[in-house]
């Protein structure tokens, strides 16, 4: 029997790995499917030893912490949250109306073109992946006598944010207001924020929350330091604290625009 077999952090991680040692004992296939937390238990190497199928993938150290906030502090606000959920090492937030759980950034397109057609916002929180390898192996890639490394080839994953805009300027259903996070680096040519108010007008949202990231900062931690960008030219809002205090100056921010709009119709997603 071919069995998928996913693994989740914590103490499960380890349980998972005495149920994946008997079920290849008993004769079974086992792929195990591990989240990025899940590593942090139980290594790559212990899953591909016991279960003899390749385990690797490429990813980010995005943690989830700052969606579940934004969550939070939106259920807080009086809102209806659908939330689109992929890897992530903290709880799906209580009291959200629906949980879309995705794995690839084609799943998170597909989900947020559903979900997001009939609601008054869309905040696009996830540390998408921009690129994927453009052919996947069905068998572990080996290492080989040579000394060499095996050449991955990436090719492009849909933009889901500019997907998102570009559906309702053709007349689409999607959220009349967009806000889009950017993950942002700066060097010699321009800074986190230049980089962010040209992102902002390239993607064409409403918002746009850029923090910066690099070593030690932001992925998997508590603490953040956004700057809320608007595409109206209002004033950048900048907040430094928790994630939780992050979420509340973005989920303030959404209320007190659709504050500025035509409540009619509004429903509250």
């Amino acid at each position: 029997m071919e069995i998928v077999l996913g693994v989740g952090g914590g103490i499960a991680a380890y349980k998972a790995a005495l149920l994946l040692r008997l079920m290849t004992e008993a004769g079974h296939g086992v792929t195990v499917v591990p989240t990025a937390n899940a590593l942090e238990f139980v290594g790559a190497a212990t899953w591909e030893a016991l279960s003899g199928r390749p385990v690797r993938y490429l990813g980010n150290r995005s943690s989830g912490k700052q969606g579940a906030a934004l969550a939070r502090a939106a259920l807080e606000a009086g809102a209806t949250v659908r939330f689109v959920a992929g890897s992530m090492s903290v709880p799906t937030p209580e009291g959200v109306e629906r949980v879309v759980p995705v794995e690839s950034t084609q799943d998170l397109l597909e989900a947020v073109l559903a979900e997001a057609a009939d609601a008054d916002v869309l905040v696009m929180a996830a540390a998408v992946a921009d690129f994927r390898p453009a052919e996947v192996s069905d068998a572990k890639m080996k290492k080989g006598d040579d000394g060499g490394a095996p050449v991955i080839v990436l090719e492009r994953t849909p933009d889901v944010l500019a997907t998102a805009v570009r559906t309702r300027s053709e007349g689409g259903p999607m959220a009349p207001l967009i806000v889009g996070f950017a993950a942002e680096t700066g060097d010699a040519t321009s800074s986190v924020l230049e980089y962010g108010r040209a992102k902002l007008a390239r993607k064409g949202c409403e918002m746009l929350v850029v923090n910066e990231v690099g070593t030690d900062k932001v992925f998997g931690r508590d603490e953040t330091a956004v700057t809320i960008l608007f595409a109206d030219g209002r004033p950048a809002v900048e907040t430094v604290g928790s994630k939780d205090q992050a979420a509340a100056a973005v989920v303030q921010a959404i209320v007190d625009d659709l504050a500025g709009r035509d409540p009619a119709g509004a429903s509250g997603r």
